[in-house]
């Protein structure tokens, strides 16, 4: 609870500075830099399959030893991880200036007076980039040890930066797409620096010394090998559909995609930073040969994710047109369907947070990334298969949260065995009470709706009958009675104090 609170007081600031620096870096660019932005730095994400693979198996790894209470172990891990992501960026350098550079330069529909500003764009992406890769074992370093705090803070730094460079892009006269990615590469290499000092004076492990372990290179390697095919497929369906739409339809609907995910990340990193907090236990408990304290974390951590994310998606949901109206001054075409395609695509794959971090603390990943893998990467053609068949955009957002939903229960089937969780008691305390929830409490708001005029009234009437409806039903449905009787007992807790302070 403690660290899920320090990182929300992180996530609200980081959220709000978020939004705002979104709106303030679409006027300053225009629709067309913008979504050129977007493609090309999108594009250079989609060679972190390499990275994201090794950032599993550090985070999984780091957690384990420290669940084992072995410290000579957990530097050993450390020192060999830093190697190995050190190789990773030499090889998204490789491949980035190469096969990377021709398809940016060739492939994608970019107007020719804006291919110079979007190689430099491609460029420092790549740069930042870099350095975000050789950040990730500091960052898991601090997520293991669970000193959110710090993590915290961290973030905080990041986001008034970003919002420092966004007001520096619209008052500046030089090119405002190129100085954009030259700022945004910047901050990354600042937070890089801030990470490694407070590593360093704070974890005697993260001290970089030159280790090789031939047995433990062989360890990781083979855990992040299995990994590498449901990372890849990840980063496929994810920017590899932003290419697909910049092909078929251009930057224009790019905008207006990235425009959703900038949304969806706002409200995401709730559940980010509540799966983030619990995630190193889950990983430990297993460690530690601790099942039903694990099992309980993965209920109860699948549940809260749903509706937390639940109770701040469903105002968005009802009032997606006035609330981007009110963040954006120009709402580029489909972005409200997208945006609210995007939001129930990750009310769905919230649930699954919790049974992922069991899967890579089992250590048997094989089956569970062959399946889920294969599952989410059928996603690019089936979307291709539509686009060419005439379709619009967002048929590709269905197609995705319909592989979400088989994807959830192959997670489940798989995972089952490998930490004796219950199939049956998962359905029935998991998706019953969810399903329930979200059935119930979207009622009251949509019955509110029908007798609003559009408006600002209406938005604020919706979003506050919303977050009545969610936390009651939630509560009254949503809720065992353990967890109402500890509801209870801290709320009691809480008033007694504010009463003894009056006193």
């Amino acid at each position: 609870m403690k660290n899920t609170a320090l990182l929300y007081m992180r996530m609200l600031l980081i959220m709000a500075v978020s939004l705002y620096t979104t709106r303030v870096v679409l006027n300053a660019l225009g629709v067309q830099d913008y979504g050129i932005y977007n493609v090309v730095g999108g594009f250079v994400t989609m060679f972190g399959f390499l990275n994201s693979s090794m950032t599993s198996a550090t985070q999984r790894f780091l957690s384990f030893e420290l669940g084992r209470k072995d410290f000579n172990q957990l530097a050993k891990v450390f020192s060999m991880s830093l190697n190995i992501h050190f190789i990773i960026a030499l090889a998204i350098l490789v491949f980035a200036e190469t096969i990377g550079l021709w398809f940016v330069n060739t492939q994608l529909t970019i107007p020719a007076e804006r291919m110079v500003a979007a190689n430099w764009v491609y460029q420092f992406s790549i740069l930042a980039f870099m350095v975000t890769v050789i950040s990730v074992p500091y960052n898991a370093i601090i997520i293991a040890h669970e000193k959110m705090s710090a993590f915290a803070l961290i973030g905080v730094v990041e986001a008034g930066s970003k919002l420092l460079i966004a007001f520096m892009v619209l008052w500046c006269g030089f090119d405002k797409l190129k100085l954009y990615a030259i700022l945004v590469f910047a901050v990354a290499l600042i937070i890089r620096v801030i990470y490694g000092i407070y590593c360093s004076r704070n974890f005697r492990e993260s001290r970089f010394r030159f280790y090789w372990d031939k047995s433990l290179f062989k360890t990781l390697m083979d855990y992040a090998g299995w990994n590498l095919w449901g990372n890849v497929a990840s980063v496929l369906y994810g920017q590899g559909v932003n290419v697909l739409l910049n092909i078929f339809f251009g930057p224009a609907v790019n905008a207006a995609r990235g425009i959703a995910y900038q949304a969806k990340g706002a409200i995401y990193r709730f559940v980010e930073n509540f799966q983030m907090a619990i995630n190193p236990q889950i990983v430990k408990s297993f460690a530690s040969d601790d099942s039903k304290y694990m099992h309980q974390l993965i209920f109860k951590g699948a549940k809260y994710s749903f509706f937390l994310l639940f109770a701040l998606s469903l105002p968005v949901l009802l009032e997606t047109e006035i609330i981007l109206n009110l963040w954006l001054k120009t709402v580029p075409g489909y972005t409200v369907i997208f945006t609210q395609l995007v939001i129930i695509n990750i009310l769905i794959d919230s649930i699954s947070g919790p049974l992922r971090t069991a899967a890579q603390a089992s250590g048997k990943i094989k089956l569970y990334q062959a399946v889920v893998g294969g599952l989410l990467i059928f996603i690019l053609p089936i979307s291709y298969l539509f686009l060419k068949l005439g379709f619009p955009p967002q048929v590709t957002l269905y197609v995705s949260i319909t592989v979400s939903v088989i994807a959830l229960l192959a997670r489940l089937i798989i995972i089952s065995p490998l930490v004796k969780l219950s199939i049956t008691r998962y359905f029935m305390e998991v998706i019953l009470r969810i399903m329930l929830v979200a059935i119930i409490s979207a009622v009251f708001p949509l019955t509110i709706k029908q007798f609003l005029s559009e408006g600002i009234q209406q938005l604020i009437i919706i979003c506050f009958v919303s977050l009545i409806s969610v936390a009651l039903v939630t509560y009254l449905i949503g809720l065992s009675r353990p967890e109402k009787i500890f509801v209870q007992v801290k709320t009691e807790q809480i008033i007694g104090k504010i009463k003894n302070r009056n006193v």
